[in-house]
Order: structure tokens, then C-alpha cells, then sequence
């Protein structure tokens, strides 16, 4: 058993025990020969439990691969070991990651940790252009791709100066690149030689911009272990819980929980693209009992034909993680008449600043609207726009939400004016407008600064607007969410055109396409002579957006 159930500990000290118990027994085997290495969850785990499956990867198409959690950490070691031969530089180097979920994205996850390398998620339906502005604001050297995207690198070499080697894995390597399967199955399984001194590995998520264009939240290290523990236990998760991201890693909180689930030693499925019935397939061949998911995935599980969903067995779900957006009441109440009552949990947070509430499994029905309570080691507080505290409760008052806590992020990188722009008194904000109701529990209800969340995707209308308005015939645009039963928000735009230009809706939408990712071209656009502004000349899109939500209690 990796953890203790010891009188008198409390389930925070249990799960702290449950990740240093194999770390200890590591400390005891000869084959670790320096003290630099006892630290590493997966190679502690490659001695105590190495036979058990640390990650699957399960294809609709009938392929199944899997990793032991000893296989797991010498093909980790492998990769680590050939990113050193070709100059990678532990606590300093940065490399790109960019592909679907799979064995191969757990792989370099896990040997950037070890190299202590910031590893940089790449989104892969992001357009040409957003992906060049990424990889090289980034300053990686290192790009490691799906075959599958490696095309894209292909048409954006020559906007990369600063990449060094371009390692494609899983398929056909184009010319001019090197396929890294065969490098990492020639190379040592040794612990890769890591400088003592050097924290385990930080990561880099690009969060698209509010001033057109993207920023990277730098996030050194591996954050408290202390936090981490507790929000653990506040959950109830366990070394036997079986996790499957339901949305792609490359997201903060399907890849932040899975990096949970192999540092508590958890067995891990991958699912390479969303399907519905066939994310119940592995529900239920795997007995999933922990997942990760935004409102529209578990939409379409839910809107699936009785027939079809009774087919499947999931009562083995016992933490279904509801973020990424608001899921609607009516979304849990279909979610509730399918899944066991008691998995439901919901949290809020972000990007930046980590998981801020959670709203407990017997509070989802009670408190309608609400993301939850504070998460252990959080302080929330709500600022008025002159920086006064809001300390009174109703939608009435509301406030700018600001975080404290150990999660917090480290930095913008290379935009430290925008992390300082977003602190007020040591605490941090991404712009949420929230309210507090009697008993302390947090209701957000508006974004200051305009984010759209569709399908769980974080789209910015500042970069949507940057990008129409170099199309010669737009005077002016203003771009904002408008409310969608099926993706939670979808894009609006509404344009004014210049004098003597000629503009259709299609027009916008096609032009959209050549320079955004797909899922950032408006859904919908309207035309009009002139927008509303203040007196200081900006933009009244609280104005423009009023007829769409109009009759809803939140603006989210």
C-alpha cells in the first residue's frame, strides 16, 4: 500500500505520505547513486510499483498502447538523455511540445520535469501565424511534434531562427527533420546527468492575449506541495484512481490533473480526440473514476440516445472535475441522471492562477450559479474599480475577484508590465467580476476584460479584433461572446466598414480563416454604422452585448 492510514493523520498527511512513502523506499536502493534523483516521483515509482500501467493510450481504431510505470521512466530517461546530447540546457532550455494526446506528449512531458526545461504546450489548431509568434517568443530551440502537425513547422521554418532541431514522433518525418523514435530507442535508460541545483521542470502556456497577442504564464517548478496535498484531500483522490483527460493536454487543467494523477501514482488513459461514445467505451474498459472536463464534451455524453449511453457502465466515476466554463444547471442536472450523484465536483480557476474554488458534490444543486468556496490555501478578494475592498454579499456587490495563494503563476514572460498591471496589494487577477452570497460561497458574473470561453477554449477578443481590422474595408470592429446552448459562447463580431468598401458577413468569416485558429472566427456577424463609446472615446461593448444575454442572470 503506497499510503498510510496511521492514527491521527489527517487525509492531507496521508496524501503527502502517499507521494513520499515510494520516494523514501527509493532512498534505501542502491541504484540510485545520487541524492539529486531521489526526488523524482516516476523513478521512485519505477521501483515500487513498476509492473502497474501508468499510462494507456486507446485508439477508436483498435490500437492500444501502454506503459508501465518502469517502461514509463526509462523511455522518460531515454528522451531526456537525447535532448542533452543535442544541447539541451537543464534549468534554462526551452522546448515546444505540440500534438493530440498521446504515449509520446507523457513522454516529454515527464523528460522535460526531470531536465528541469520549461516545456512550452503548444495549441495545435492554432493557425500559422499564431503558432510562429509562440515558438519563437518563447525562445525554444527545441520543437517536438506529432508527425501528424509537423507540416505546420514546415510552412513556419523560416519564422524560426532560434529553433535548433525539430524532433518528430509517431509517423512520417519530413525532410529537413529528425525522427526522434529511433534516437530514443537507441539511447541510455540511465537517469539523465541533471546538476543538483536545478528545480524540476517549469512549464510555459501560452493564454492568447488580451492586447492582441498571446502571453506566456511562466509557472517555475512544480508549485507547493503542501497546497497540493490539501486541494487533494479537500477532493478525496487516491493512488488507485483511474484518470482520463477529457480535452487535449495541452490545456492547463486536463494536463495539470494528470500530472496529479502520476505523482499520487495513478494509472493514466489517454483518449487522442474527443468522441462521446467512445469516451464511454474507455470509461467503462478502464473503470475511469477521475476525469477533467469543460460543458461541452459531457454535453454531447449526455445528449447521446438512452440506447446508446445504456450500453455503458459508469459507476466507476467518482470525480468528474467540472471547468474550463460555467456548466449550466441544466447541464448538471443531465449529468446527475446519468453519473453517480456524489462525482460531481466543480472548480474555477485559471491558467495563471491555478484552482481558486471548488464547489463540492453535495453543494451543486444547493447553490445554482455558484463555483464553490475558497480552495484550501486561497485568499479571494473582491476590489472595486477605485481598489477598494468589496466586503458586502449580494449581486449587488461585486467586485474584481484577486487571488493569493502558492499556485499563483510566476511571471508573463517577457511582459512583466502585464503581471504588475493585474496585482493589487500582493494579490493576483485575470479580470473576473464576482459576487459572495452569506455563506462565503463565490458567483462569477461578468469578465472585465472581455474573454470569451467557448467549447472550454479561452478566446480573447482583442486578438480577433487585431486581426480583422487589417482587412483593408473595416473601419472599426468590436468582437465579444454571445450565449450558445451548445458551446456555453460563441464569437460575435460587429463590424463598421469603411467609406466606399464593401463588406458581407462571409466576407469577415473568410478573412477570419486565413489568420486565426478555427475555433476564434466568429460564428456570427453584424454590421453597423458606428459603435457606442464613452466620452474618452472607448468602445461600450457591455452596450452591444446587452441584447443577446438579455433575461440571464449571469453574463457568462
Amino acid at each position: 500500500m503506497l499510503y498510510g492510514e496511521a492514527v491521527g493523520m489527517t487525509p492531507g498527511e496521508r496524501l503527502v505520505k502517499a507521494v513520499l512513502l515510494p520516494l523514501r523506499l527509493a532512498k534505501n536502493t542502491a541504484r540510485l547513486a545520487r541524492s539529486a534523483l531521489m526526488a523524482d516521483f516516476l523513478t521512485a515509482y519505477s521501483i515500487t510499483q513498476p509492473d502497474k500501467p501508468a499510462v494507456i493510450d486507446d485508439r477508436a481504431g483498435g490500437t492500444v498502447r501502454q506503459l508501465t510505470y518502469r517502461e514509463l521512466n526509462e523511455r522518460a530517461n531515454q528522451l531526456a538523455n537525447v535532448l542533452l546530447g543535442m544541447g539541451v540546457v537543464p534549468g534554462d532550455s526551452k522546448v515546444v511540445w505540440c500534438g493530440q494526446n498521446s504515449i509520446g506528449l507523457v513522454v516529454m512531458i515527464n523528460a522535460a520535469r526531470k531536465l528541469g526545461v520549461t516545456a512550452v504546450p503548444l495549441n495545435y489548431r492554432l493557425s500559422d501565424e499564431e503558432a510562429a509568434y509562440v515558438t519563437d517568443h518563447s525562445d525554444a530551440t527545441i520543437v517536438y511534434v506529432d508527425a501528424e502537425f509537423a507540416p505546420m513547422f514546415t510552412r513556419i521554418r523560416s519564422e524560426l531562427p532560434k529553433v535548433e532541431h525539430y524532433l518528430v514522433f509517431d509517423g512520417d518525418t519530413p525532410d529537413g527533420m529528425t525522427a526522434i523514435d529511433p534516437l530514443i530507442d537507441a539511447a541510455t535508460k540511465g537517469e539523465p546527468e541533471v546538476p543538483e541545483a536545478v528545480e524540476p521542470g517549469s512549464t510555459m502556456i501560452y493564454t492568447s492575449g488580451t492586447t492582441g497577442k498571446p502571453k506566456g504564464a511562466l509557472r517555475r517548478g512544480t508549485g507547493s506541495a503542501a497546497q497540493s496535498a490539501a486541494l487533494l484531500a479537500h477532493i478525496g483522490y487516491t493512488p488507485d484512481d483511474v484518470y482520463m483527460p477529457t480535452g487535449p493536454l495541452y490545456h492547463s487543467g486536463p494536463g495539470g490533473f494528470m500530472g496529479i494523477a502520476l505523482v499520487l501514482g495513478q494509472t493514466v488513459v489517454l483518449q487522442r480526440k474527443f468522441n462521446a461514445e467512445d469516451w464511454l467505451r474507455l470509461v467503462q474498459t478502464y473503470r475511469v473514476t477521475s476525469t477533467f472536463a469543460a460543458p461541452t464534451p459531457i454535453r454531447m455524453v449526455c445528449n447521446l440516445p438512452d440506447e446508446v449511453k445504456a450500453k455503458y457502465d459508469v459507476s466507476s466515476m467518482r470525480r468528474m472535475i467540472a471547468n474550463a466554463a460555467p456548466w449550466s444547471f441544466a447541464l448538471k442536472q443531465m449529468y446527475l441522471a446519468y453519473f453517480p450523484a456524489e462525482s460531481l465536483f466543480e472548480v474555477y480557476g485559471s491558467t495563471e492562477l491555478g484552482v481558486n474554488c471548488v464547489l463540492r458534490p453535495e453543494d451543486q444543486l444547493r447553490k445554482p450559479g455558484s463555483c464553490g468556496l475558497p480552495a484550501p490555501m486561497v485568499e479571494i478578494k473582491l476590489f472595486d474599480d477605485e481598489g477598494n475592498e468589496v466586503v458586502g454579499v449580494g449581486p449587488e456587490h461585486t467586485g474584481e475577484l484577486f487571488v493569493k495563494s502558492p499556485s499563483v503563476f510566476s511571471d508573463y514572460y517577457k511582459q512583466h508590465d502585464k503581471f504588475l498591471a493585474d496585482n493589487k496589494h500582493g494579490y493576483q487577477t485575470v479580470g473576473d467580476i464576482a459576487y459572495r452570497d452569506d455563506e462565503g460561497y463565490i458567483y462569477i458574473c461578468d469578465r472585465k476584460k472581455d474573454m470569451i470561453i467557448s467549447g472550454g477554449m479561452n478566446i480573447y477578443p482583442a486578438e480577433i479584433e487585431a486581426a480583422l481590422e487589417h482587412h483593408a474595408d473595416v473601419l472599426e470592429v468590436a468582437v465579444f461572446g454571445v450565449p450558445s446552448e451548445e458551446w456555453g459562447e460563441t464569437v460575435h463580431a460587429v463590424v463598421v466598414v469603411r467609406e466606399g468598401g464593401s463588406m458581407s458577413a462571409d466576407d469577415v468569416v473568410a478573412f477570419a480563416k486565413e489568420h486565426l485558429a478555427g475555433y476564434k472566427v466568429p460564428r456570427s456577424v453584424s454590421f453597423v454604422d458606428e459603435l457606442p463609446k464613452t466620452g474618452s472615446g472607448k468602445i461600450l461593448k457591455r452596450e452591444l452585448r446587452a441584447p443577446f444575454w438579455a433575461g440571464r442572470s449571469s453574463q457568462v
